[in-house]
């Protein structure tokens, strides 16, 4: 009977928990940024933060139907195409350059006809496709050697020398983590990983004199002792704490925030979204959000023992990472425990290349839950 039973069922199977809370994120993100901009609403009616509110839906939107389109075709077919995505997206962050706009010394969005998009973000999802395609195509079953994971860290290493060069440490950082995570599903020699983490450590004061721009230094320096410059480099960390601490246990209430509502908390609708939610809901709120960051990168990883190949379960384990990372970078630095790097909280803050992004990560998780 129960054979008969699940003869009867039509039509693709949808990963409920996973819809549920890809949309509960999305919707609290929504709700967040109404209040992160309602003080801009009330101030003047031509206000273009107050409109971003209103293009963050829309964005919302397209990224939902990406996500659909990401989820119907077969995750199979994207690992012929990584290539092709690979070579594009190298293509499309070496335009940067050339037609990319120089916003705060960064020169990483593309105009095209009034429509911006950060390529670097979309090569997110290239850089999941190319590493899972490696993990499915590598049979050895004994422990890797760092000749054996050359090819991928390659593939990683050149997205992340471009953005860098924009400049940009975050998404260079997300990047790094996303490939590491992947590549931990393999077995590595013990002796390759004290060789990276020694060349790693050596490699730390040169990237501090030779890589980094003045102002990354200061965002680390200013970690390390905020209270050092209050109205400078440590600003940005200093008013985002006094946000979260303004909430104590229930918070101000919905739009209710003086940090946010006194205009003292910089970048509020994009880097420091979290501040104002935590402001607004209180300790209570903030850990309902982490639930459910927690819930998706945990569901992640459940979808990749399920997936009927490597390559699905590389790319799950690809996208909860991309989530993960995403958001530990940025409520770590809206608590204060890492650096300002400039990562967005996925899904929550605005901006239409990130969310765009990572809705089509969804969508490509989904679809590997759905061919399990």
């Amino acid at each position: 009977m129960r054979g008969d039973r699940m003869s009867f069922r039509t039509g693709p199977y949808v990963d409920m928990p996973l819809m549920l809370a890809a949309v509960g994120i999305v919707t609290l993100g929504l709700v967040n940024l109404y209040s992160a901009t309602s003080v801009y609403v009330e101030s003047t009616q031509n206000s273009r933060l107050a409109d971003n509110y209103v293009s963050q839906i829309y964005w919302v939107v397209v990224g939902a139907l990406l996500a659909i389109l990401a989820a119907a075709i077969d995750y199979r077919h994207y690992e012929r195409l990584s290539t092709f995505l690979f070579v594009g997206g190298m293509i499309s962050l070496g335009l940067v350059f050339i037609l990319g706009n120089d916003i705060r010394g960064s020169s990483r969005w593309i105009n095209l006809g009034g429509f911006a998009f950060q390529p670097s973000e979309f090569m997110k999802i290239v850089v999941i496709l190319m590493v899972a395609r490696f993990v499915h195509n590598d049979p050895k079953t004994e422990p890797r050697t760092l000749i054996d994971l050359a090819p991928p860290l390659l593939a990683t290493a050149a997205p992340c020398a471009a953005v860098m060069a924009q400049p940009d440490l975050g998404t260079a950082i997300i990047y790094a983590l996303i490939c590491i995570s992947i590549l931990a599903m393999n077995r590595v020699r013990r002796g390759s990983i004290l060789v990276v983490v020694l060349a790693a450590s050596a490699a730390l004061p040169l990237a501090w004199y030779y890589v980094l721009r003045d102002y990354q230094k200061a965002r680390i320096t200013s970690f390390l002792h905020p209270e050092a410059d209050k109205t400078g480099t440590g600003w940005h960390a200093l008013q985002s704490q006094t946000a979260i601490g303004n909430g104590q246990i229930w918070g101000e209430g919905f739009m209710q925030g003086t940090q946010n509502q006194f205009g003292l908390l910089p970048d509020q609708f994009s880097d420091f979204p979290f501040a104002v939610f935590a402001e607004d809901w209180g300790f209570l709120g903030g850990v309902v959000l982490i639930a459910l960051y927690a819930f998706l990168s945990i569901w992640a990883v459940h979808i990749a023992s399920q997936a009927k190949d490597r390559f699905g379960a590389a790319v799950a384990i690809g996208v909860g990472a991309m989530v993960f990372w995403h958001a530990i970078c940025n409520i770590g630095m809206a608590t204060g425990v890492l650096p300002v790097v400039g990562i967005t909280l996925p899904l929550f803050s605005y901006g239409g290349s990130s969310i765009v992004t990572m809705m089509i990560g969804l969508g490509l998780l989904m679809n590997v839950s759905m061919r399990r």
